[in-house]
């Protein structure tokens, strides 16, 4: 195989892995019915958001929070909603915690987050 071959045949590899990872997002509702819980991506925005949150928290599902586009509006509301959300995780055992700059963690009764800093 020549050194073109080799260029042209990664380029084909990586276009198939690109579709690949686009398309694990792409599912149908039936897939959900026997899940135990659900992994859910959310935006928060507004008081409505941090209530369907702790609905969904209460429900045993995983959150995945965006906080970004609020913590460049309003910092001050996002920390007095992300305080409610940590009583209730508190209340029902369950866990908070930034994994990035844009992302909350949100876990349900007796799902913890390991939260060191640092390589082990």
């Amino acid at each position: 195989m020549g050194f073109f071959d080799k260029v042209f045949s990664k380029k084909a590899d990586d276009e198939q892995i690109e579709d690949f990872l686009n398309n694990l997002d792409v599912s149908e509702e039936s897939m959900y019915e026997n899940a135990d819980a659900l992994v859910k991506p959310m935006v928060l925005n507004e008081d409505a958001d941090v209530a369907k949150a702790i609905e969904e928290m209460k429900k045993g599902n995983i959150l995945l929070l965006n906080i970004g586009e609020m913590q460049k509006r309003n910092a001050l509301k996002l920390r007095e909603y992300i305080s409610a959300m940590k009583t209730v995780a508190g209340q029902i055992d369950g866990d908070i915690a930034r994994i990035s700059a844009d992302r909350v963690l949100v876990t349900p009764s007796k799902v913890k987050i390991i939260k060191k800093r640092g390589a082990d």
